[in-house]
């Protein structure tokens, strides 16, 4: 199995981030093998220029997957993908 890495790209107080969190939580237990990095985009000038409008950003595998919300079944979509 490929090891696969997501990242989350939000901010705290960020609703839609908070959204997102809890559908990660839940589509993450049927893939724990999957690496979740989350950055803070306050943190970092870059992140910031690039994604403060499109929070929360969802990358995997360095591939823009998703931007303001998170569908679950697409989540799990992509990630039978590039697991399997």
């Amino acid at each position: 199995m490929t090891r696969v890495t997501l990242e989350l790209f939000g901010k705290p107080g960020c609703h839609l981030c908070d959204d997102a969190k809890v559908v990660l939580d839940d589509v993450l237990v049927d893939f724990p093998d999957v690496e979740v990095v989350e950055h803070n985009i306050l943190n970092d000038p870059e992140h910031f220029e690039l994604y403060q409008t499109l929070i929360p950003v969802v990358v995997i595998d360095g591939e823009r997957h998703s931007t303001w919300r998170l569908d679950e079944a697409a989540l799990r979509e992509a990630l039978t993908e590039v697991t399997s």
